[in-house]
Formats: structure tokens, C-alpha cells, sequence
């Protein structure tokens, strides 16, 4: 997010000086890493929870347009940086991969038929197919299904707009980027110590070295933004900003089942995403993922929810007791009591045995063998708790910026669904904090030269949603050619069903 930042303000802005602070060693060593996320482009293509069924039995689509609108967004920004040179070799942090949904009993292939029709109305899901049928399901992934039982119910839809994006590289190309200009300074193996408002309305930022702590430095700065992923939430408590006064965090981690073996991984090129058992939440979904990492292909399976107190992958186990304040207590202990859902599905998951994560994997891969799988610890996200005036506290879902009342210091929490849409959230940052200098016709020019659809709602414009694609495809060469869009095979509105109430999904933003 920081370095997304950081690559917008130095080209709205080249005269504009940036220090980033960085407590580990590199940058991108903890959720942006990729082994430390799931690697999905997210355009709602595949994942369940962001087309819930409302009280009538319709399936709702707004969130999924909304979340595909966002990615959007990102690949034309990658687009952008190819062009400037920001990036480079697009086939090094993103690839084209079918995304899927693959769910199996009578309840969960009639939702997904449901859903593909309701996609219908959007042309940003032009080019799914949907099948019941064991063996053109097997041309799509294969691999997952070897040895399945021919009598299994089960149904599938199929994208060829997916992606598999590598952040933690995205990461390293932007900062070397950053690094090569006069007006960026980057501060590694630092943390921050203290976080103070100066007189004038300006800001003191206080570091240490961590690896001995006998340098320190100080930082005077117009504007703060605190993108630290789960640390954003310790370091916005510091700012002492009351708006930070509503917000709590509680850590989930994750853990992937890997195998990198080129005669299994070979003959899988999806990101399979199933749907949750009855009773139990979302996040409690899997998904059989092709990966691109570290210049090889690899399958992940996962995620398998994880606990710890620590905020970041390499946090402290006192980063959550010493989030604790008055303040946010008592919104806690309410989200504790009303998602008791939740706690019951984590304490579930922390008593699951290797042989319980094999049999889990055997959903989706019915041959999977224990030798060919190994078990990777992957980042920490902290969802975001708020104090809700009518309910004490509730968990919000997304991510969340807190900003001061001036504009001067801002914060992002929350973790999905995360990377993929760092951009959008920037230019949504802007608003929120530069808006004057936004609506000045020279950033206004700026912007829609690195997004060329900023403003434009690609769900109602299907022309230049299809140029955007091809536009996009080309420059970040991806393998598979995008869909054409059908414009009278879209559903009408008057089609379109009213929609009742929607029960609230969770989401671990794995």
C-alpha cells in the first residue's frame, strides 16, 4: 500500500520529497510477500462470499461489481507503470488463471447456477461458463478431478479473466522505482517510536534501529500516512488522532498447504475456490491455487486459520494486549460475544491434525498424497473491529481509511480483499486527503493518464470496458485473450429481481 502511494504522489508530484519507514530488513517481507497472501487478482469471479443470497433466494451482486470495478482499476495502474517503467516483465508478477468456483451437493450447485445467471447483468463477468458435467469440468481442472466419485453432485464456473498477481514483487519494483529518485529516502531495519503533532500542525516521526538501537532519527512531515498493515492499527493509537479512538483489531493468521511438484502443479492452471459447509462462515472456504513464485509454479491449497497475538508475521506476541485501550474494550468483548460463530470456527481450526488438513485437501484433490504437500505459515491480517453506537462494537469487513479531521495524518486497516486493490484505495486516499489538489485540472490530467477510466463506471459502459481489457491484456501479456462482451445477452433490469435483506458474510481475507 505504502509503496502504491509512494509511486502515485512521486508522479502527481515529482518535487514532493518521501521517507519510508520500514522495520524489517527489506520491504515486502511480510503481507505483501507471496508467499504470505493468496495471490489473487480479486475480481469476484470466483469468490462465493461476495455474491451472497438475500432474505427472497436471489443471489446480489452489487459487492462483486463493485470489487471487479476495483481490479479494474489496478490493472490499468499496472498497465501505466509498464509504460513508464516502473515495472518491469509483467510475466514476473502477474498471470493469467482461470478463476473458478467449484462447489459440490444439491444446495451449493443450485446457488452457483444461480449465481452465473445473476452475473449475467454485468458485463464484467462476460466469458464465465457454468457446467454440471464430470468431464468438461475435467478439461478445466483436471487434476482435482482424479479419482473423483462420477456419482458426486457438483457444479463449476470457469473465467478466463483471472489472475495470480505476485505483490511482493510489484513491491520491490516500485520501491527500486523510488529508489532511483533524488526526492525518495527509505529507511530499513527502523521502527517507528513516536508519533507527535508539532506546533504548526506539521509531524514529528521518531525512529529506532532495531538491530541495536543506537540510531535514531527524526522526521518532520506535512502529511503521514501509516500503511503498515497489521502495525497500521498500534501506530494510528500513537498518533493520539480521537478518530482512532473507535477502532480495535484481532489478528487471524493463515497457513497454506503447498506442493511444488512439476507433475502434479503442471496439470492444475485454476484458482478453484469452493463454498463454505452448512454452519460454518465464509472464511472457512478453501481454495486450490495455482501460484507463480519465485520463478516457479507451484499449488497452494489453503487457507487453514492460525492465532497469535502479533499483528504482523514478525510482530510482537504483545501486540494485541497492548492494542487494548478504554476506549476499545468494550467493542471487543461485543464482537466476541455476537461472531461467537467465529470463535467456535477458530478454535476448530487450531485443533485440526495434519491428517484433518489431508482429508480437507481430498475435497478438492481426491488423490492428494501427504508426501507431496508441505505446510507453510503465511502472513497475519487483523480485522478491523469498530464501535458501533446501537451495537457496542461490530467486526467491519474491508479495508478502512482513518484520517485525521485536517487531512494531515492517515491510516489504512482492515485486509480485504487487500493487494490487489491498493491502487483504487490510493486514489480513494486522495480524496480524502488531497481532495483540492485532485479536483486541480493538472492531477486530474495526471490520473487519467495512469487510469484511464477514473470516474467511469465500466459496469454501464461495456465498449470501453472492452477496450480497457484489451488494452490491459496486451501490455501486461496475458496468455489468455479476454472475453468478448455479447451487450444483448446482457440481462435487462427489468430482469433484474428486487433484492431483500443480506445476512452480513465474514471474510479472513487470505
Amino acid at each position: 500500500m505504502s509503496a502504491t502511494l509512494g509511486v502515485l504522489l512521486s508522479e502527481l508530484e515529482p518535487s514532493w520529497t518521501i521517507e519510508m519507514i520500514e522495520r524489517l530488513d527489506d520491504v515486502a517481507m511480510e503481507s505483501s510477500n507471496g508467499w504470505n497472501n493468496a495471490g489473487t487478482g480479486h475480481s469476484a469471479l470466483a469468490e462465493l462470499n461476495y455474491t451472497p443470497e438475500d432474505a427472497n433466494g436471489n443471489v446480489q451482486i452489487a459487492k462483486a461489481v463493485e470489487i471487479n470495478e476495483a481490479f479494474q482499476i489496478s490493472r490499468q495502474f499496472f498497465t501505466h507503470q509498464i509504460g513508464a517503467g516502473v515495472l518491469k516483465d509483467p510475466r514476473s508478477f502477474i498471470n493469467s488463471t482461470p478463476h473458478m468456483s467449484f462447489v459440490w451437493g444439491d444446495d451449493n450447485t443450485k446457488f452457483l447456477e444461480k449465481r452465473y445467471e445473476a452475473l449475467k447483468a454485468s458485463p464484467l463477468f462476460s466469458g464465465m461458463r457454468f457446467s454440471t458435467d464430470h468431464d468438461e469440468i475435467a478439461k478445466w481442472i483436471p487434476l482435482m478431478m482424479e479419482g473423483r466419485d462420477r456419482s458426486q453432485k457438483i457444479a463449476a464456473t470457469w473465467s478466463p479473466l483471472g489472475t495470480d498477481v505476485n505483490f511482493g514483487e510489484i513491491t520491490h519494483q516500485y520501491i527500486a522505482h523510488l529508489k532511483r529518485q533524488s526526492t525518495f529516502n527509505l529507511h530499513t531495519s527502523s521502527e517507528v517510536k513516536d508519533i507527535q503533532r508539532n506546533a504548526d500542525g506539521t509531524w514529528r516521526v521518531s525512529y529506532t534501529n532495531t538491530k541495536d538501537n543506537s540510531a535514531t532519527g527524526t522526521i518532520n512531515a506535512k502529511f503521514v500516512f501509516l500503511g503498515a498493515g497489521g502495525g497500521a492499527l498500534p501506530l494510528l493509537q500513537m498518533s493520539g488522532i480521537p478518530e482512532g479512538d473507535d477502532y480495535a483489531g484481532f489478528p487471524v493468521g493463515g497457513s497454506f498447504l503447498v506442493c511444488d511438484k512439476p507433475g502434479l502443479v503442471n496439470q492444475h492452471l485454476a484458482k478453484a475456490y469452493g463454498q463454505a459447509s452448512v454452519g460454518a462462515p465464509p472464511m472457512s472456504v478453501p481454495h486450490f491455487d495455482t501460484r507463480f513464485l519465485d520463478g516457479k509454479r507451484v499449488v497452494l491449497f489453503g487457507p487453514f486459520a492460525t492465532f497469535s497475538t502479533k499483528f504482523l508475521k514478525y510482530g510482537s506476541y504483545f501486540d494485541l494486549p497492548a492494542s487494548v485501550t478504554l476506549d476499545n474494550i468494550w467493542p471487543m468483548l461485543q464482537v466476541g460475544f455476537d461472531e461467537f460463530n467465529l470463535v467456535e470456527y477458530l478454535a476448530g481450526q487450531l485443533m485440526m491434525s495434519d491428517e484433518d488438513r489431508l482429508q480437507a485437501l481430498r475435497e478438492y484433490f481426491p488423490q492428494a498424497k501427504a508426501e507431496d504437500w508441505r505446510l507453510w505459515q503465511a502472513g497475519q491480517r487483523v480485522q478491523i473491529i469498530k464501535r458501533d453506537p446501537e451495537k457496542g462494537g461490530v467486526l467491519k469487513l474491508g479495508t478502512e481509511i482513518v484520517s485525521s479531521e485536517d487531512g494531515s495524518i492517515a491510516a489504512l486497516l482492515g485486509a480485504s480483499p487487500g493487494a490487489s486493490t491498493a491502487a483504487p484505495i490510493m486514489l480513494d486516499l486522495l480524496k480524502k486527503v488531497f481532495s483540492k489538489k485532485l479536483a486541480t485540472r493538472e492531477w486530474q490530467a495526471k490520473v487519467r493518464t495512469i487510469v484511464p477510466t477514473y470516474g467511469v463506471k465500466l459496469n454501464d459502459n461495456p465498449e470501453t470496458l472492452a477496450a480497457e481489457w484489451a488494452a490491459t491484456a496486451d501490455r501486461l501479456q496475458l496468455a489468455i485473450t479476454p472475453p468478448a462482451i455479447d451487450i444483448s445477452a446482457l440481462a435487462k433490469p427489468d430482469n433484474v429481481k428486487p433484492g431483500g435483506e443480506v445476512k452480513r458474510v465474514p471474510d479472513m481475507a487470505l
